[in-house]
């Protein structure tokens, strides 16, 4: 009788565990960055042109991230 009571509980818990890592993989994949840019360049240009139009997107967009006010809170006593 104890026996059937160990492998069983030994059962719920291994269910319990297993629910929970599910749930929280898959969580996990729901993540997405906000703000990534997407980088186009024109596929005509040279190696060199195109990573100089990448390093001025990129610039841009940081440029632009970091200009943004930053909201703050209130101060109130």
């Amino acid at each position: 009788m104890r026996i059937i009571f160990g492998v069983l509980s030994l059962l719920i818990g291994l269910g319990l565990v297993s629910y929970l890592s599910k749930k929280q993989v898959s969580s996990i994949n729901e993540i997405k960055v906000p703000g990534v840019p997407t980088v186009s360049v024109d596929p005509n240009a040279s190696v060199q042109q195109q990573s100089q139009q990448i390093q001025n997107q990129v610039k841009s967009a940081v440029e632009g991230a970091l200009s943004q006010p930053r909201a703050m809170p209130d101060d109130k006593p």
